[in-house]
């Protein structure tokens, strides 16, 4: 799945509805990734880390690092370390 990079965020529209999107709030060296939506029609497809694999992506290209604010990203990387803890902001 594709998504589109605005301000901030990753975002997908389909019939120019929002059904997914991901957004974080820059903090220096780090971002805050404080919101995921995912629409229901989309849920159980693995979208919302399809998502956070693309910040991930990105966060890695410009050196910084993600502070999980948003719940599902916080538990998504605690459920997944070998999968995030090399990008993941610790305080």
């Amino acid at each position: 799945m594709e998504f589109t990079r605005g301000d901030n965020r990753f975002y997908k529209e389909e019939d120019g509805k929002l059904v997914a999107e991901i957004t974080w709030v820059p903090q220096g060296d780090t971002v805050a990734v404080d919101h995921t939506f995912v629409d229901p029609s989309l849920r159980g497809q693995g979208v919302a880390e399809k998502l956070v694999d693309r910040v991930v992506e990105e966060m890695q290209k410009e050196q910084k690092k993600i502070k999980p604010v948003c719940p599902y990203v916080g538990k998504l990387f605690e459920r997944k370390p070998d999968k995030y803890e090399h990008v993941q902001a610790f305080d």
